[in-house]
């Protein structure tokens, strides 16, 4: 069954390359000393919720750097960069570094014994929402295994996986050792998709992938102009929610800040989310893909903010008064 609406051809694909199994158990064998933390989870610009299992994780790559994150990352956090532990690590870096596509989050996932996770999804995480969720195994058994949207998977170290981690899914390990996967998130490019095999081609080819444009430099004076206030829906930046932009709903204020960092948005609840330009006066959140975007057009009789939600080439657009800052 293909849960939550995903139009990917399977739950699963191997990619290439073939990795070197030996290099990579290698790297996570200079951390394997270290006290991991449990594996959180990132909602509404905060991380939350931490495992209430033996579910941990070592990032080699995370919001800011920081090498404490556990989680995904997402909308309102810092720009994604290695953490020190990638220095120890060359096999993993220089496999990082061949990924053909702005990485995001690549993080040591460690499942214990005799631990059967929760089922669940991951929402959006497909290249229909413009993001690819990449396993390498390293450590793992028999006994440990995948159900990906009721198909079971045993990925073997050496292997290079997608998943389609927006479909439900349940991981268990009711073996006496360690599962260990280095799971990596990636934003959806046309390079991208040349890791995937042939049979893929049609649908990276078709209108149900979300594919990112890359982010380009801005000036003060643009970004001094792109300051403004306006109404939209109270989920704006809830990458969780499947809402429409359009219809009778909760709606509340919003504003477009230069700070020092850059532009960000403003909540309701007074925490920054921080913008990227991807084009002329439009802008995606800072840790997200193009399925969300901001573009200002200010210098009308009329100002107003275009607000977008994507999947594929589907679009759900909102366009609003907005008030230019003094």
């Amino acid at each position: 069954m293909n849960t939550n609406d995903s139009s990917t051809p399977a739950e699963a694909v191997r990619l290439l390359p073939t990795l070197d199994a030996d290099r990579l158990l290698a790297d996570l064998m200079t951390a394997r000393d270290h006290l991991w933390d449990e594996q959180s989870s990132y909602t509404n610009g905060r991380v939350s919720r931490w495992a209430e299992q033996d579910w941990r994780c070592l990032a080699v790559r995370s919001p800011g750097g920081d090498k404490t994150r556990t989680d995904p990352g997402g909308p309102g956090s810092v720009e994604f960069a290695d953490t020190e532990w990638l220095d120890h690590m060359p096999y993993v870096r220089e496999t990082l570094r061949s990924i053909p596509g702005p990485l995001y989050a690549a993080r040591f996932m460690d499942l214990g014994p005799n631990v059967i996770g929760y089922p669940h999804s991951d929402p959006k995480f497909a290249p229909d929402w413009g993001m690819a969720r990449l396993h390498m195994p390293v450590i793992t058994q028999k006994e440990a295994f995948l159900d990906l949207d009721g198909a079971i998977h045993r990925w073997q170290p050496g292997e290079f996986w997608f998943g389609d981690f927006s479909r439900k899914h349940q991981i268990q390990n009711v073996g006496t050792d360690h599962r260990v996967h280095l799971v990596v998130d990636v934003l959806a490019t046309p390079e991208l998709a040349k890791l995937f095999p042939a049979g893929w081609a049609d649908y990276f080819n078709g209108s149900d992938v979300l594919y990112n444009r890359p982010a380009v430099a801005t000036t003060e004076a643009e970004r001094k102009a792109a300051r403004c206030s306006f109404e939209a829906p109270e989920h704006l930046l809830e990458i969780e929610v499947f809402g429409s932009l359009t219809g009778p709903q909760p709606q509340t204020s919003f504003s477009i800040e230069d700070t020092s960092r850059g532009l960000a948005v403003r909540s309701p609840q007074d925490h920054l989310f921080p913008l990227e330009a991807i084009g002329p006066h439009e802008y995606r959140l800072v840790g997200w893909s193009d399925e969300r975007t901001i573009t200002t057009k200010l210098d009308g009789a009329r100002p107003e903010v275009e607000l977008t939600y994507r999947k594929g080439h589907r679009t759900d657009q909102l366009t609003v008064p907005a008030t230019p800052a003094a």
